[in-house]
């Protein structure tokens, strides 16, 4: 664990507050929460609707299909819990029309003291908000899901990781160094006639290392030219071997 411990607190404005009981009740999110590295408040987005049939949509404007999220419960949300936390949260739009998010945007995230996130829904939502209530917008990958529960989910997850673990392991995973992560295996060397690689048991940890290093670039050649190629063209490893 790293040796400073930041306290993030996360709130969570979406239609589907359900959707987060069990992903946000497991594994490393729940450790986070329960050594108080971070704390996450999931709010029902219809509770700030003040009509009889707590309306949180409508139809937009100048026509087109689908509806849109209103601003005013969004406002009011907002508001209510800038109040309970503090004023200046920083206020996020899950969104395909966002910043893609990466290792560095999760680690820019995970240095603010108070986040809202706003699961999206529908068609969108009322350009107003983002105009006036919102600070950034984030998209985890080029397709549309039906509301930013999902990704709210992967940001948090990604940004706990860089509080709970030290920074030199999280530097290590797939994507923070700019090249995806080696192959690994484990007992038994041979299993229905596969084997382990003879170099991983040669012992010879200098060989190893260089394996390793090669089989990474490889694979990002084959799978990810997109993703920080030139920084593995500078490393002028051998991705043959």
């Amino acid at each position: 664990m790293s040796d400073t411990i930041v306290k993030v607190h996360i709130d969570i404005l979406t239609l589907f507050p359900r959707m987060f009981e069990g992903p946000l009740d497991e594994g490393m999110v729940k450790r986070a929460r329960d050594r108080g590295v971070v704390s996450i408040t999931v709010h029902n987005i219809r509770d700030y609707a003040h009509d009889k049939h707590f309306t949180v949509d409508d139809r937009s404007y100048g026509g087109g299909r689908g509806m849109i999220l209103k601003v005013e419960p969004l406002c009011r949300a907002i508001e209510d819990v800038k109040s309970k936390v503090k004023q200046d949260s920083f206020v996020v739009l899950l969104s395909p029309q966002g910043r893609p998010l990466s290792m560095d945007l999760a680690l820019e995230l995970s240095k603010k003291q108070n986040l809202i996130f706003i699961c999206g829904h529908y068609e969108g939502v009322d350009e107003r908000v983002r105009e006036n209530l919102v600070h950034d917008e984030i998209s985890i990958g080029d397709y549309i899901l039906s509301g930013g529960e999902l990704p709210a989910m992967v940001v948090i997850d990604v940004m706990v990781r860089f509080l709970m673990l030290d920074k030199e392991v999280v530097e290590k995973d797939s994507y923070a160094s700019g090249i995806l992560e080696y192959p690994q295996y484990t007992r038994p060397s041979t299993y229905h006639g596969w084997e382990v690689p003879p170099v991983l048991l040669s012992g010879d940890h200098s060989e190893i290392v260089r394996w390793r290093s090669g089989q990474a670039m490889r694979r990002t050649y084959e799978r990810r030219p997109d993703i920080r190629i030139k920084k593995v063209e500078e490393h002028g490893a051998d991705i043959r071997r």
